[in-house]
């Protein structure tokens, strides 16, 4: 495993749609292709869309071949798995679909305000001990304001009750605009060919009975974000830790 990983990080250096900035080149400086992403990777002025978390890019390959008037760009720090989606973005010639490795908290440097359109936020950790890490939480929030244009909605496609939750309540808290939020997708009856790409952990879900929560919001004109006042029950809390140690270890 380890040398199948190495292969694959060596692999990843030469693939013309993946982007590794090293740390000197971002930490507390603008990358050279902030605000250039259309222009100068895409080579057209199309609407730019992230997905944050991207793991093995079923998400960034499956948007890129329904939308084609549409550029994506997923974003992940684990090169190992983001290798499957580059590979397969390149053998189906997918050409409006990259990949950045990149930790989440660094997006501001490669990317300039008003650069992004839509945010994809696909079955992310839910932090549960991390208020500060959660991909949805006002740290976050405040970081997307900043490269997110204008009515740029933000989508949370996940398997966990805490991070829905949770999600929820940031949006009351902050009277954010709520367009679609739904505890069971696939018992919803929505018809979107967009959410109906699942990956590959989404599978695995699915196949273990969980139920696939979907959220879909925007910020609107808020910048500054405030943290719910909600404390999340230990019963539940220790009781979603578990699983996801549980698959966790499963998935190693």
């Amino acid at each position: 495993m380890a040398k199948k990983k190495l292969a694959r990080f060596a692999e990843m250096e030469k693939l013309e749609n993946v982007f590794q900035p090293r740390h000197e080149e971002i930490f507390r400086k603008d990358h050279p292709l902030k605000g250039k992403w259309g222009k100068e990777i895409f080579r057209n002025d199309h609407p730019i869309v992230l997905e944050i978390g991207c793991g093995k890019g079923e998400y960034t390959v499956g948007l890129g071949k329904l939308y084609p008037e549409k550029n994506f760009i997923g974003i992940d720090i684990k090169g190992a798995r983001m290798w499957h989606g580059a590979k397969a973005a390149l053998e189906q010639n997918i050409t409006n679909a990259v990949f950045l490795r990149i930790y989440a908290e660094m997006l501001t440097s490669v990317f300039a305000p008003e650069e992004i359109s839509e945010i994809w936020i696909t079955f992310p950790d839910p932090q549960m001990a991390k208020a500060r890490k959660r991909l949805t939480g006002s740290r976050f929030l405040s970081l997307y304001t900043q490269f997110l244009k204008p009515g740029g909605v933000i989508h949370l496609k996940t398997d966990s009750p805490f991070l829905y939750a949770y999600t929820s309540e940031v949006i009351q808290t902050n009277r954010l605009k709520c367009h679609v939020r739904t505890e069971d997708l696939y018992a919803a009856g929505m018809e979107d060919k967009i959410l109906g790409i699942k990956t590959f952990y989404e599978q695995q879900w699915l196949s273990r009975g969980k139920q696939i929560k979907y959220i879909r919001f925007s910020l609107d004109d808020v910048n500054t974000f405030e943290e719910p006042d909600t404390e999340f029950e230990k019963d539940d809390y220790h009781s979603e830790a578990r699983y996801m140690n549980i698959n966790q270890a499963a998935n190693r």
